[in-house]
């Protein structure tokens, strides 16, 4: 028994299976990061300016990233459209090439993540006085890498230090911020430190009110943050996992049914070039503004 319309176009939608399908798919999609965008700017209107931290992601980063996600929307059309002029070859190529990005934009947010995992915001409970070029400025706030042994390890929480029975942390600072800070004094702190490196900082254990990595428990701004990243590249992953298949094992269907395969690629690239335009979104949504 056929299945039928997997590859002619229904007559009611004009449109094969598969293809509504993915649009059916796509809608509930819509919805799941409509509903997470919306949240995201209710709590970002309603929070104030002192808790909503400014210029902790790396833009650069971010920007590459982007570019890499643009570049597999390119060559996911040009697999397609290789296959409808019937070039099996081009189309293994361009998908290679898609594969390829898929997994350099895992690569480069997991080094992202990893970098946040490590860099740690400090609470005191009184100031101190700290060197920020050649001022010296009170802070009850801190942002660098804390140094132990000669290692950086994972002190997420004040209670780990406890648990250590620490007398005092050595942090090495981010020159750039002390405080709470606005975009435009980060601007200008980043330029006058550049390509300085600040003098370590010792803290007394008893003075420390409040400690963090960058993770969820951060802030609202990071548990945002982590949350839809986390979730945009459990999508790039299962979008690559789907080219992948087709690109390797599945690609038999070429010497069977090409009409089908064709359309299974039409379908997938639908799926990844939401994955692409979500990201066209989050960028600038949590790194630029």
């Amino acid at each position: 028994m056929d299945i039928p319309y997997t590859v002619q176009p229904r007559p009611d939608t004009g449109l094969f299976n598969a293809k509504v399908g993915i649009w059916l798919f796509l809608a509930s999609e819509v919805m799941l990061f409509g509903a997470l965008f919306s949240s995201y700017i209710l709590l970002r209107v309603g929070a104030e300016p002192a808790n909503w931290p400014h210029g902790l992601l790396n833009i650069p980063i971010g920007t590459f990233n982007t570019a890499v996600l643009i570049t597999s929307s390119i060559t996911v059309v040009m697999a397609w459209a290789s296959l409808k002029m019937g070039k099996f070859g081009n189309f293994r190529k361009f998908q290679a090439i898609t594969l390829l990005c898929a997994l350099s934009f895992l690569g480069i947010k997991s080094f992202e993540y990893h970098e946040k995992f490590g860099h740690y915001e400090v609470w005191l409970k009184a100031p101190i006085t700290v060197k920020r070029g050649a001022n010296e400025v009170q802070a009850d706030r801190l942002l660098g890498h804390i140094q132990y042994n000669g290692h950086h390890p994972l002190f997420w929480k004040t209670q780990t230090l406890a648990d250590k029975k620490l007398d005092a942390i050595t942090l090495l600072p981010d020159p750039t911020h002390y405080g709470t800070m606005t975009a435009k004094e980060i601007a200008e702190a980043k330029k006058e430190a550049a390509g300085k490196q600040e003098a370590p900082v010792e803290i007394k254990t008893t003075n420390i009110k409040r400690l963090s990595a960058f993770v969820p428990a951060h802030s609202t701004y990071f548990a945002i943050y982590f949350t839809l990243t986390a979730l945009h590249a459990l999508h790039v992953l299962g979008g690559a996992i789907v080219i992948g298949a087709l690109w390797g094992p599945l690609a038999k269907m070429w010497r069977t049914d090409p009409e089908r395969f064709t359309n299974r690629i039409e379908v997938s690239g639908l799926f990844w070039h939401f994955v692409d335009l979500v990201w066209i979104f989050l960028f600038p949504v949590l790194y630029l503004l």
